[in-house]
């Protein structure tokens, strides 16, 4: 009897008669999960060089600004984004940093940052922590920082989990020292580099004797000759 149960058993290891309709049926399943897997991990990679791209757009706009930037300005560039990414379901966010490199204390520091979508802007402690990813700069240089953000989530559920994915590039102003913010409540909203400021003021960037224009009103940026003039 034993005898007979191996001969059944060798007949059928060495019988290749079969049926095309069951070998698809045993091998579709493997190969509609492969396929499902290529193609999340293809989409993934996908929407976060879309992301990448757009951030470069967003940073390389606000570089060639020669006028201060205001809260509208940052609300259209965040539209922007979105729809460069065709993300339209409020799961992005947006920051805009700008930061300024004081070689004497070797650190760099904030200037502005403003935020759109859940996302705080970013903070002197946050500038200490993004300052080992900044490159080398000179003294009272300025960097735009863009930081991105987007909740990625699978189609398919084939081992990649949703995550976020986030992206950021630094980029030097093009066309003037610096790009400032308008706000009315903390800015004199002067110009980057083109306008000059109010009255005689010295507080013009394209000056060869420009000075910093921390005063609101300009006045220690005067000319001594000027100052007691109409007096």
């Amino acid at each position: 009897m034993f005898t007979s149960f191996l001969t059944s058993l060798r007949a059928f290891r060495e019988d290749q008669r079969g049926y095309v309709t069951i070998e698809a049926a045993i091998v579709l399943p493997a190969l509609l999960w492969l396929f499902g897997v290529g193609w999340v991990y293809f989409d993934a990679f996908r929407q976060q060089s879309v992301n990448q791209k757009a951030n470069y757009v967003i940073g390389d706009m606000i570089s060639r600004e020669t006028d201060p930037v205001d809260d509208p300005y940052i609300d259209n560039a965040f539209r922007l984004s979105n729809v460069l990414t065709r993300t339209f379901d409020g799961t992005s966010d947006l920051r805009i940093t700008v930061v300024r490199y004081d070689a004497n204390k070797k650190r760099w520091n904030l200037r502005w940052s403003e935020a759109r979508g859940n996302m705080a802007a970013m903070s002197s402690g946050d500038v200490k922590d993004t300052a080992p990813h900044l490159p080398v700069a000179s003294h009272l240089e300025e960097l735009i920082i863009v930081e991105t953000w987007e909740e990625y989530h699978p189609a398919l559920q084939v081992g990649l989990n949703d995550f976020d994915i986030y992206s950021y590039s630094f980029t030097r102003p093009r066309y003037a020292p610096q790009v400032l913010f308008y706000d009315p409540g903390q800015n004199n909203g002067w110009g980057n580099g083109d306008q000059d400021a109010p009255g005689d003021s010295l507080c013009n960037n394209n000056a060869e004797n420009a000075t910093d224009c921390l005063n609101d009103d300009g006045q220690t940026n005067i000319e001594p000759s000027k100052k007691g003039k109409g007096a």
